[in-house]
């Protein structure tokens, strides 16, 4: 497996106004959708440096859900751009990356929980808010049957996480801006939950969290 990233910038012929669904998201806030087989689904870094952390899962089968482990073997990398698949933990394809305008995005990073700000920038950042707390409180107030032991390795949309020569991981400033979009088409109907990351102690966000914007096509 490479760690090299082919960029595959893609334009999309979308229009916003033709969209079904158009939901900003606020700074470091959650948020659940459900996505339709077949729907085309467009995440916008609106102000730019500002990581997405998503996750899916299958409406038929809530037990499936996306797997970081498949859809790097699947493709043998570890950074997602147009063309790239996302696997289930059942090994079969949820979403395909069919337009992609900032050109890479991060499956290792995973998500800020209080207990890594804890243990990364200092005691008493243990309860600010993070992206682990968000997807738990989404699915609380959804109530569809996922909780805590239903959270895996996430997708970073936007976010920057380069490996290091000696096999770490860096959280370094984001090679988005604003405006810059990903779109995938879902291969079945799926749950799509989103922290839209609260991060103030590394770059990820631009250590200024911003509104984020979620489109949906027929």
């Amino acid at each position: 497996m490479t760690t090299a990233a082919a960029i595959r910038m893609q334009e999309s012929a979308l229009d916003p106004k033709h969209a079904v669904h158009d939901h900003t998201i606020a700074a470091g806030e959650p948020y659940l959708v459900a996505i339709e087989k077949g729907q085309t689904l467009r995440l916008v870094d609106l102000e730019g440096n500002q990581a997405i952390d998503a996750l899916f899962y299958s409406r038929d089968q809530v037990g499936e859900r996306y797997s970081a482990t498949q859809t790097m073997l699947s493709q043998g990398g570890i950074y997602l751009t147009t063309d790239s698949v996302l696997m289930s933990n059942e090994g079969r394809t949820m979403l395909t990356i069919v337009a992609d305008t900032c050109g890479r995005h991060d499956t290792l990073g995973g998500a800020c929980a209080s207990e890594s700000n804890q243990v990364r920038y200092a005691l008493g950042k243990k309860y600010m808010h993070s992206c682990r707390d968000n997807f738990l409180l989404a699915l609380q107030r959804a109530d569809i049957g996922l909780g805590k032991r239903d959270l895996a390795p996430n997708v970073n949309f936007f976010m920057n996480v380069p490996v290091t020569p000696d096999g770490g991981l860096k959280f370094e400033d984001g090679v988005s801006a604003a405006g810059k979009y990903v779109e995938l088409r879902a291969e079945m109907a799926l749950w799509l939950l989103i922290s839209n990351c609260p991060q103030l102690n590394n770059p990820c966000n631009g250590y200024n969290p911003t509104a984020a914007q979620v489109l949906v096509w027929d």
